[in-house]
């Protein structure tokens, strides 16, 4: 039995994310809306994914572009208050990404009780965003040292708008990370949100580290998701609940719950 049915309460396990609106400091945010303008979003949004019948959700600052691999303050302060404005009504077990940096995001997990963590832990990229280099034994000793040692770290090793710096399968960079850095999960992603997650890449990927958990990362849809949790332990999901399926509109409720009826046939 995965973490996932300890954690989340069942296997084949579907995370919601749940897109924050531009923040204070990103450069489309909106001073004449103002945080409740993010919060009562984000407030619609996850009220809509919950009644859809996700299994968890993750709360990340989607809209933040171009995005950060240092962020700032700010951003971390935003996210942490609109997610203590939800806490009561948050109902499902819950996770945090704040992109694209791993030690905020476990300092927001720590400061809101979040389960899990997505983020680039390991690995160097060249991305859209520069260089893109990481620290995984530096992140964890701080993930300890803030008393967060047991939220669940999910590794996307296949982040989107970036290439490995080195020739390197991601059957090979799975199987060095799990022996290396010890993730609770993998994540395989496509080349940017929405972006389907390529099954081949999944089935290589799940055989090289068969007793690690593998996530889809990025573009689920209702007529993919079986074909891809016959291989992966569970997915990541945003665009496809959206209106339309469009990245940039919120949560339909109603697309939420056909994509949830599909899984529960799958699980079946």
């Amino acid at each position: 039995m995965s973490w996932l049915k300890e954690i989340i309460g069942t296997e084949k396990a579907i995370i919601a994310m749940c897109h924050l609106a531009p923040l204070p400091g990103d450069p489309a945010y909106s001073t004449e809306q103002g945080m409740e303008y993010a919060i009562d979003r984000a407030r619609t949004d996850l009220k809509a994914l919950q009644n859809g019948g996700v299994d968890a959700v993750m709360f990340s600052n989607e809209y933040s572009l171009p995005y950060l691999t240092n962020v700032k303050t700010e951003t971390v302060a935003a996210m942490a208050r609109i997610i203590g404005e939800l806490m009561s009504e948050i109902k499902i077990p819950f996770g945090v990404n704040v992109l694209w940096d791993a030690r905020k995001s476990l300092d927001l997990a720590a400061a809101t009780g979040a389960k899990f963590v997505r983020e680039i832990f390991s690995g160097v990229y060249a991305s859209d965003f520069g260089l893109w280099n990481t620290d995984c034994g530096e992140t964890v000793r701080h993930q300890y040292a803030i008393g967060a040692q047991n939220v669940k770290l999910l590794f996307n090793i296949v982040p989107e708008a970036s290439a490995y710096l080195a020739s390197r399968s991601p059957a090979d960079i799975a199987r060095s990370t799990v022996f290396n850095c010890h993730p609770d999960a993998l994540c395989v992603s496509g080349q940017i949100a929405g972006a389907a997650t390529d099954t081949n890449i999944l089935v290589e990927v799940k055989a090289a580290v068969p007793n690690t958990v593998i996530l889809a990362n990025t573009g689920c849809r209702k007529g993919t998701i079986k074909e891809q949790l016959a291989v992966a332990d569970g997915a990541v999901v945003a665009t496809t609940f959206k209106y339309d399926g469009i990245f940039e509109n919120m949560v339909d409720e109603r697309r939420v719950a056909e994509f949830m009826a599909v899984v529960r046939e799958a699980r079946e």
